[in-house]
Order: structure tokens, then C-alpha cells, then sequence
């Protein structure tokens, strides 16, 4: 996922990213979006907020793996839970752990606004089970022992440092202008956290929109800026940068605007209409061009394998096919096709961990959105079941996106 992205992939009708080892994100949050509206009448703003995926059938491998045979080689340690949907005890595989999860629904509110609040349950690293807590956002850092934490009534004016083990935040790092969103760099000794004038998850009936022939609360963009913290010292360097404008002057994205690291840790992104995807900043905040590696990449969700030579593409099944796409870094070829709708991490450089519907009952219209998560190998011969299936219905409130940590 990362959730940063929530409501502003469905708005722009991007899919929901999760983030993952490389930092992308989400992006659910980075992405971040998904959930299901009753009483509002914006499930499609909140569904899209959930949807992880499209719909097909077990693949084929096609293309050069630059000489990798993933079935030769070992499966990395795996901790799975196929009975379990949410999960209730740790996931892992490799190099990555499901570190927390979270469902999100619209709430109407009395005045006619609403917001879209999420339900984190996150990893207690003492029994190794998933605990729901009051959190309104969070991030987790690599190494699965801190997580930054945000209270609820975003945004708001401190962040806690919270350790996994004991559930306890040990330090609150301060700032004049109210956050709502926070993302750990890859190395975990920074944070990334976004300001907002208002609740970057409201829903606002001045905003309204039409949506199947009703009138529904919109978001509304408010984002002041951006505060980078060093997470030893507490310092937090804050920087204004409001909402980006096209090309025509308007806002584009709802209200949930959040900054993200870059793979490297040296520079900030956000989603934006370009052929990467993303316009970059400098950590002071000024637009720089697109790192050339950026560009080549194909998408924002895209995922680096740790060697740095392989990435994640997208959903490429076709005739009833469930599969996807892993492409060259360099020259964004086809290197492989695996099953999964969609490749969330890599467990290692041979094995990824993914989405995938059941292949049974996997049709557009019925089964693409009862899908699992599971660990599959390179050459796509070999598929480990990580969770249990997720209820078939797009718009269930209790849809849950994993968030996937280093650990």
C-alpha cells in the first residue's frame, strides 16, 4: 500500500498501492485508498480505496530472468496463515512481514460532511499477533521495532514513537502545524510527515460532487506542507508546499496529499500525470527532474527486486490468465510473468509476494475480488498461500490491506 494514498488513488482512479521494502508505498496509502460507503453513498470513492486488483487465472513464465530459476532455489523462511483472513498472528516471508493492516469506511457526519476514518490493527512484536489500536495513521520502520503513530481528529500536533514490543509510545516529537500523514525513510532514521490545514480524510459537503445520480461529500485539498524529522534527535524541519497545480492551474487528487520517500532516501515524491508517474522534490521542498532510474520504471506501485535488476509491473492477464508482469530495470522488458493480480514486495530476488484471486472462482463479476495473499517463485512454478481469502465483495467494510515492512 503505504494508506497515504487512499482517497486520492480512487479519486484519480489509480490503484491502491501497499507499501512495501523498497518504500513505495502503499501508497494504499501510497496506498493508500479503499473502503466501503453506506450511509454517505461514496462507496465508489472508498471502494476504490480498497480494490487491490482485476480478475483471472494461474499463468505461464515468459521472458529472461537473467538467468534466475527461482524453483532451484530455496523458499525463504515462511510464516503463513492460509486459515487466516484478517490475519490474527504474524505473516512473513523472506526479507518482509505483513508488520499491520487496516480496513477503512466513510462516516457521515451531522452537518452533512463525513470522513473516512481506518481501523489499524498493528504486529506486537512480544506475542507475534496483530492488536487493533486507536491510531488514526501510522508507519511502521524497517526493522519492524518503531512505528510512528498519529491520533485521531487529524491532523494533529504530535507524533509518537511507538515500540512494537511493549505497544507503548516511548517519545512524542512536537510540531507547530497540524500532520496527517507520516512515512519512515528506507533507512528508518528519518520521517516524512505531511501537514494539512484540514482533515486530509474529510469529506466535506461544500465539495460535493455527483456520484450514481446522487450528491455525495468530497475532499478537499489542504495540504500546507511538509516536515522532515530526524527520528533520533527529534528535530523537525518543516517546508511549505502546497497542493501541486496542472498545467491548466487546478488542483489535481483529493484531499490526502502525502509526501513519500524516494527508493533511495534522497529525494520526496508524489503521484502526478507524467510517464513516471511521480513528480520528485528535494527534502527543502524544490521540484527536481525525475532520477533517470525513476523514469524507467513504468508506474508508481513498481517494486525493486533487492538486487536492483528486476522490477514489478502490472496486471498483464489476458484469455482468463491471472498474472503479472516482472520487468528489466534497465530496459523495461518483459522478464517474467507470475500469477497474482497484483505484486505487492519482493521476499528476495527470487520470490514475491503477491495478490491473487482463487483460481476456481476467479471471473470478472464473481471471484477477482476473493483473492489472498501468497508467496510465488520467479519462474511462477511454485505458490505458497500467505493468508486466507478476502470476502468477495469489493465494497466490505472489513477489507483488509496489509502494510509490508522489512524486517
Amino acid at each position: 500500500m503505504k494508506p497515504e494514498q487512499l482517497v486520492r488513488d480512487d479519486l484519480e482512479g489509480k490503484a491502491q498501492e501497499v507499501r512495501s521494502p523498497d518504500r513505495e508505498a502503499e501508497q494504499v496509502h501510497r496506498a493508500r485508498r479503499r473502503r466501503k460507503v453506506r450511509s454517505l453513498g461514496v462507496a465508489g470513492i472508498v471502494a476504490a480505496v480498497v480494490a487491490a486488483g482485476v480478475a483471472v487465472s494461474l499463468g505461464v513464465n515468459g521472458g529472461d530472468t537473467h538467468g534466475r530459476h527461482a524453483s532451484a532455489h530455496p523458499t525463504p523462511d515462511v510464516v503463513a496463515r492460509p486459515d487466516q483472513s484478517p490475519p490474527r498472528e504474524l505473516i512473513a516471508a523472506g526479507k518482509v512481514a505483513v508488520s499491520a493492516y487496516y480496513t477503512g469506511r466513510a462516516e457521515k457526519r451531522s452537518n452533512g460532511d463525513g470522513v473516512v476514518t481506518f481501523e489499524w490493527s498493528l504486529l506486537n512484536a512480544a506475542t507475534g499477533r496483530y492488536e487493533k489500536t486507536d491510531w488514526a495513521w501510522l508507519d511502521v520502520a524497517p526493522g519492524m521495532k518503531t512505528a510512528a503513530v498519529l491520533e485521531r481528529d487529524l491532523p494533529v500536533k504530535r507524533i509518537g514513537l511507538l515500540n512494537l514490543a511493549t505497544g507503548k509510545v516511548e517519545r512524542w516529537v512536537k510540531v507547530d502545524k497540524g500532520v496527517g500523514g507520516v512515512q519512515f525513510s528506507p533507512d528508518g532514521k528519518r520521517l516524512v510527515a505531511t501537514a494539512y490545514g484540514l482533515n486530509p480524510d474529510g469529506l466535506f459537503k461544500e465539495a460535493s460532487y455527483r456520484l450514481n445520480d446522487k450528491t455525495v461529500p468530497g475532499p478537499k485539498p489542504s495540504r500546507t506542507g511538509f516536515y522532515v524529522i530526524d527520528v533520533a534527535s527529534g528535530r523537525a524541519d518543516f517546508t511549505e508546499r502546497p497542493p501541486k497545480k496542472n498545467d491548466r492551474g487546478f488542483i489535481t487528487g483529493g484531499g490526502r496529499q502525502d509526501l513519500s520517500w524516494s527508493r533511495d532516501g534522497k529525494l520526496l515524491w508524489e503521484p502526478w500525470r507524467n510517464k513516471a508517474g511521480k513528480v520528485f522534490y528535494s527534502v527543502d521542498g524544490k521540484e527536481v527532474p525525475v532520477p533517470k532510474l525513476e523514469a524507467n520504471l513504468g508506474h508508481p506501485g513498481a517494486v525493486l527486486s533487492p538486487d536492483r535488476k528486476l522490477v514489478t509491473g502490472e496486471f498483464a492477464g489476458q484469455n482468463g490468465q491471472i498474472v503479472s508482469e516482472v520487468l528489466d530495470a534497465k530496459t523495461g522488458k518483459r522478464a517474467a510473468l507470475v500469477p497474482g493480480q497484483q505484486l505487492l514486495a519482493w521476499a528476495d530476488d527470487d520470490w514475491l509476494i503477491a495478490w491473487r484471486c482463487d483460481p476456481e472462482q476467479c471471473s470478472p463479476g464473481k471471484g477477482e475480488f476473493r483473492n489472498q495473499l501468497i508467496l510465488v517463485s520467479l519462474d511462477g512454478k511454485s505458490v505458497t498461500p500467505l493468508s486466507g481469502f478476502r470476502k468477495a465483495d469489493l465494497h466490505y467494510s472489513d477489507r483488509w490491506t496489509p502494510v509490508l515492512t522489512e524486517r
